[in-house]
């Protein structure tokens, strides 16, 4: 798997951080545009410790289900990326791609199996470079415990990685 964040920007008008976003898996490449990624950025961290559902017409403070991608705009409900991700072992995750229409069962895509070490290596990278990138910058996302959440987590899945060194 490979998941990068390049040209890392804050819309200040929108309050929202904005990037490149290149996701390849398999050689399938699933994610190559600008998009917003702090909308998503807990969930996508929470992704790395336990199993998540994806459901984009949640509330902000369901912040556990906002898929990890969302349009530059920051809007969930306008077009996100939106995976399902189930732990299958201390060692394998079920990355599933799916697609959700509001009021129905979400429809699954695109199904892969990554190393859990190796995606939590790459998302701890991620969540480090949204964290150094917004430090010094006014910053007062929609959802207000957007930074302590993060934070949070960055914490846990930190000792996660330590762990299972």
């Amino acid at each position: 798997m490979k998941l990068t964040y390049n040209h890392l920007s804050l819309n200040k008008e929108l309050q929202i951080v904005q990037a490149d976003v290149y996701m390849e898996i398999d050689g399938d490449i699933i994610i190559d545009e600008p998009l917003c990624i702090d909308v998503g950025l807990p969930a996508l961290i929470l992704s790395t410790l336990e199993d998540t559902l994806p459901n984009r017409f949640a509330s902000a403070n369901e912040w556990e289900k906002t898929p990890f991608f969302v349009c530059g705009c920051g809007d969930p409900d306008c077009r996100g990326f939106s995976f399902v991700v189930q732990h299958i072992n201390s060692k394998m995750i079920h990355y599933i791609e799916v697609e959700e229409s509001e009021g129905e069962e979400h429809k699954e895509m695109d199904e892969y199996f990554i190393d859990l070490r190796q995606y939590q290596n790459i998302v701890y990278r991620i969540g480090t470079q949204f964290l150094d990138f917004i430090r010094d910058l006014d910053y007062s996302p929609y959802f207000k415990d957007t930074m302590p959440v993060i934070q949070e987590l960055m914490m846990k899945l930190k000792k996660e990685i330590i762990d299972n060194e």
